[in-house]
């Protein structure tokens, strides 16, 4: 699965990662203008106002014997698609095991199990309320589908000049970060002396 979703958003059949960009987009922007089940039930007739009237003209080609009477769709009847008991069992936990993380780590937040964290996930959804003044979801998730499908390309293109740039900012951040370790040592007080150690005690010996 993971290896179909790579061949896709790296553009590796360009005739199969066009047809479901295509889609995905044009899809999308459908429901700017009308409702889920309007688009699905469109898309499904649509489908159906092909594969019906191709369906009955090989039938009819069948009965007429101008053919061998083979079904113009049996390839994707033919493909399996069900799950084994393995792949249910392993998608299930992985879906709970995601699940379990995401809660965890919410409740890690929310009840403040480390302040630096939490303060973060609170500057994180400040930001996210002026995102959601001036896009809503339907957009940034139309936004992240053309990023997911152009971002890859892009740097297979451009990849030379995509990891100058990004070698540089690295040695940039590692920069400023040496220099704000440094001064932060330097504003840190200096730690006060030890206490000298305390005098050994000097055994006499005595003399018969």
């Amino acid at each position: 699965m993971a290896s179909k979703v790579l061949d896709l958003i790296y553009w590796r059949n360009l005739a199969t990662t066009g047809v479901v960009f295509t889609g995905l987009v044009v899809g999308l922007a459908s429901l700017f203008q009308l409702s889920a089940i309007t688009i699905l039930s469109n898309l499904g007739l649509g489908i159906m106002a092909f594969t019906l009237p191709v369906r009955l003209l090989y039938k009819a080609m069948t009965v007429t014997r101008l053919n061998d009477g083979s079904h113009p769709f049996q390839s994707y009847l033919d493909e399996d698609h069900t799950l084994t008991d393995e792949d249910t069992v392993r998608m299930a936990e992985q879906m709970v095991l995601l699940f379990a993380t995401a809660v965890s780590e919410l409740k890690r937040l929310f009840f403040i199990d480390s302040i630096m964290d939490s303060v973060k996930f609170v500057v994180f959804l400040y930001l996210l309320t002026y995102v959601g003044v001036q896009a809503n979801g339907l957009t940034l998730v139309m936004s992240g589908v053309i990023c997911a499908f152009s971002l890859p390309l892009l740097y297979k293109l451009q990849q030379e000049r995509i990891d100058k740039v990004v070698k540089a900012i690295k040695l940039l951040v590692e920069k400023i970060t040496e220099m704000v370790d440094l001064v932060v040592s330097l504003a840190k007080p200096s730690p006060a002396p030890a206490p000298p150690p305390a005098p050994a005690l000097k055994h006499k010996q005595k003399t018969k």
